[in-house]
């Protein structure tokens, strides 16, 4: 029996208002009555995954458009990934077109990503950093380039979709070169947005190092080596603890939060609580909040998976 510290209803005041503060920028709710001094000067993701800009963009403008063949799908999927920066995509289909495994050319991807390499463009986001494997070459791209290749050359594809749980999965991504338990499960589930796949997100859940901190937070060192299980605790018990403290969540747009959003929520409670909670220890020992909120003016996107039935009727990717 674990024994819940104050974070842990932090955990579910910081999921209700974290997500009124993106519905209403969505126009879906109203702001929320007090803002919240710590969110208002710090970067968090939002409650949801999918909601978040990276997220939107994939599955928008990588997952949705172009060919919906299940290979070429996945191939876009993983080549996107292992850079996980708009711009790097954007670069690819300015000088190339649309990206496809069927016409795809080593060299002239190489050529393109090495020349904005030269020029000082950064290639990669600081998020879901995929290590480069030990493929042969030294630019870090280059490998990240063999490593997609390894993966569609071995069938990594078909072995998905094919598999007959989540967990299964993500055990043929994890055979591959770079791909540590955290990112393979990341990877699993960027896929499993496409229409290729079907899996449930309340099957599996892999915790990272984040959300370890963020658990040790909320329930002390009795959690290490439960910490699936204190994710799957959270997403069956959410409803039980928002009426309990009072708090209004409707999810997105009624789906509640999901093993995945579980699991990042943990994340973004453990950078919180170093400014709320600074006298409750994680693991890491971190005592600051990194990244500012900047205001960004750019519209915001709201356009989720079509499967799972959430969309407004007639809207459309990206």
């Amino acid at each position: 029996m674990l024994t819940p510290t104050p974070v842990f209803d932090t955990y579910w005041r910081f999921a209700a208002v974290r997500q009124q503060v993106y519905l209403a920028r969505l126009g879906e709710a109203p702001a929320p009555a007090v803002p919240d001094p710590v969110l208002a000067q710090h970067r968090f993701t939002n409650c949801f995954r999918a909601a978040d800009r990276v997220s939107q963009y994939l599955i928008g403008h990588v997952s949705y458009r172009g060919d919906q063949d299940w290979q070429e799908v996945f191939f876009r999927t993983l080549l996107f990934k292992v850079f996980n920066k708009i711009s790097t995509w954007q670069l690819l289909e300015e000088h190339l077109g649309e990206v496809t495994w069927q016409g795809y050319d080593y060299r002239a991807v190489d050529q393109v990503l090495s020349r904005a390499f030269a020029a000082g463009e950064r290639l990669y986001s600081a998020a879901y950093i995929t290590p480069p494997p030990p493929l042969g070459e030294q630019r870090k791209h280059r490998n990240h380039l063999h490593l997609v290749e390894m993966m569609m050359d071995q069938c990594a594809p078909k072995r998905v979709q094919e598999a007959a749980s989540m967990r299964d999965a993500y055990k043929v991504l994890l055979e591959f070169p770079a791909l540590g338990p955290f990112l393979a499960y990341q990877y699993l589930i960027d896929l499993n947005y496409a229409a290729g796949l079907s899996f449930s997100e309340m099957d599996f859940v892999m915790p990272g190092p984040g959300a370890r901190d963020g658990i040790r937070k909320c329930f002390g060192a009795e959690a290490s080596g439960i910490e699936a299980e204190v994710i799957r605790y959270m997403a069956d018990t959410q409803d039980e603890h928002f009426v309990r403290l009072g708090l209004t969540f409707k999810g997105l747009r009624g789906r509640p939060l999901q093993l995945i959003d579980c699991q990042n929520l943990f994340c973004e409670v453990d950078k919180y609580a170093r400014v709320v909670h600074p006298d409750i220890a994680g693991i890491s020992g971190r005592s600051r909040i990194k990244q500012l909120y900047r205001a960004d003016n750019a519209s915001l996107t709201a356009w989720f998976p079509p499967k799972w039935g959430i969309n407004p009727p007639a809207s459309k990717a990206g």
